[in-house]
């Protein structure tokens, strides 16, 4: 219920100029199928300049604020009034009661029921699941499902087209018309700075590495499937992020799933923030280590927590901890709000702990050369034991990297399960990472990369002003790509998304 009530719009970084005005949006200079034209690719920074100071209020023309003013300004998660919390309650209840009621008219047979259900002949047999636990789908998600899952037939650009269907039984089945809806707004892609494109010029050394090596290695790198082009990518990572080593893996979310329990295990702690991602979640809890959640974002009940286990040790008997790992997000992707780093920083420094960044969202999209939220608040990578981030956002491709001291990396090439019994990335995703963060670094003899980076902090700061001036609730903070807009009302959310396609 509480994905449903809450929309999150990652801005993309697109060639997208857009007008807010009151209830008019009009969209103008989309180039949907990529960021490119042919007159940018030898361009200067001024191509993919800010909008105009028409388009945008004078607080923010002056470029982002300093670091410490980044950290000291407080982000925005404002209340609901009262009467939205009661009218937010009232209507869950309201559906929720007619879900009981129509649960009854199927029982009874007055409606016909269009549920998967068990088997006849296996009905002596334990259920797979029991029939509440697919009460929200069938009574509430079933009704709005024309919401979710719109099949795309076109660039996640800043602009798509949608596929048009119909539904002949109130959403149960789906049918395609032939059609599409051109020149959707796209406002849910992570797609941060645009390299997701298929412009032919700038893929050519994708394609020439696809010729080279094919699609896939078919191994593992420990076996047979470590290619040049991977020990180039790692070398390249780490020279970005200013660390001693890195090493890459083919899926984003099983390189904190399948790493964290090769970091610590049983009789370690483990101090999460209370909002982090379902990877960090799962890694902390195949470890076996023990696990304490601390408040999101909130220093007095992580140190509370530190000074515990400091001075009480393990439960029972009261010994020191093997290892103490704090894990912590860049930028929160359901809330938009961004790590408190430096404070972190000081309180791991203070008791001894170890720290585990996920840059997921951040890196790329956040500091003034996009290297994160290290370079954010203006520390020293060295000061974090274990970064770690995805290339399936601002790279446009797939897979994560874990970088840090060699002794770490190393370390996690004869440990980690996804090092050891996974696939090695694929030639050309691996290659799509390497032109994308050669454009930021500006090692293909362009300002292209640094443009859209700068572009991505005015759109940022840009969007997020001009939704607070017509009224809308959001949260975060005013350098997240993140921005959550809360309606609260499940019958509203539903209107607001159709009224938006």
């Amino acid at each position: 219920m509480e994905d449903m009530a809450r929309t999150t719009a990652p801005v993309p970084n697109e060639n997208l100029k857009i007008q807010l005005n009151g209830n008019n949006l009009k969209n103008a200079n989309c180039k949907k199928n990529g960021y490119h034209n042919k007159a940018q690719k030898n361009s200067t920074a001024h191509s993919a300049g800010p909008p105009s100071s028409r388009q945008r209020p004078e607080s923010h023309s002056a470029g982002p604020p300093s670091s410490r003013q980044r950290f000291e300004r407080p982000e925005s998660f404002e209340q609901a009034p009262m009467y939205v919390a009661v009218m937010t309650y009232l209507g869950f209840g309201i559906v929720t009661l007619f879900g009981y009621f129509r649960d009854f008219l199927r029982a009874v047979g007055l409606e016909k029921c269009h549920i998967a259900r068990e088997r006849e002949e296996q009905k002596d047999f334990v259920p797979l699941y029991q029939d509440f636990e697919n009460f929200y789908t069938r009574n509430l998600y079933m009704r709005v499902r024309d919401n979710w899952n719109r099949p795309i037939c076109s660039l996640p650009g800043p602009v798509f087209d949608v596929m048009e269907r119909v539904s002949p039984d109130y959403n149960w089945t789906f049918s395609l018309t032939g059609k599409t809806i051109d020149d959707v707004i796209n406002m849910g892609s992570y797609n941060y700075l645009g390299f997701a494109e298929n412009d032919g010029d700038f893929l050519k050394t994708v394609a020439d590495r696809t010729q080279q090596y094919g699609l896939g290695v078919c191994s593992t790198r420990q076996e047979m499937g470590n290619l040049a082009v991977h020990e180039e990518l790692e070398q390249l990572v780490a020279t970005f992020l200013g660390v001693e080593s890195s090493m890459i893996f083919g899926m984003g979310f099983a390189t904190n799933s399948m790493n964290i329990p090769a970091l610590v295990g049983k009789g370690c702690l483990i101090l999460s923030d209370e909002l982090n991602h379902t990877s960090l979640i799962l890694g902390a809890r195949l470890s076996g280590a023990t696990i304490w959640v601390f408040k999101h974002n909130n220093m007095q009940s992580l140190e509370r927590l530190l000074r515990e286990a400091v001075c009480s040790g393990q439960p029972r008997t009261h010994r020191p901890w093997k290892k103490i790992l704090i894990m912590v997000e860049g930028i929160y992707s359901m809330e938009g709000s961004v790590v408190r780093l430096p404070d972190i920083v000081a309180l791991k420094k203070k008791y001894k702990a170890y720290l585990y960044l996920d840059e997921a969202h951040s890196i790329g999209a956040v500091g003034p050369t996009g290297r994160g939220v290290t370079e954010l608040f203006g520390l020293d990578t060295s000061d974090i034991d274990v970064m770690m981030g995805t290339f399936t956002k601002s790279f446009g491709a797939a897979g994560g990297y874990i970088a840090g001291k060699k002794e770490l990396v190393d370390y996690l090439r004869s440990h980690s399960h996804s090092a050891v019994y996974t696939s090695g990335m694929s030639p050309p995703v691996t290659e799509q990472i390497l032109r994308a963060m050669k454009c930021i670094m500006g090692l293909d003899g362009t300002t292209v990369g640094q443009a859209r980076v700068h572009q991505l902090a005015e759109n940022t700061r840009y969007f997020r002003s001009r939704l607070q001036e017509m009224g809308f609730i959001i949260y975060g903070n005013d350098d997240s790509p993140v921005v959550p807009i809360l309606l609260y009302m499940p019958g509203k959310v539903v209107a607001f998304s159709r009224a938006m396609l």
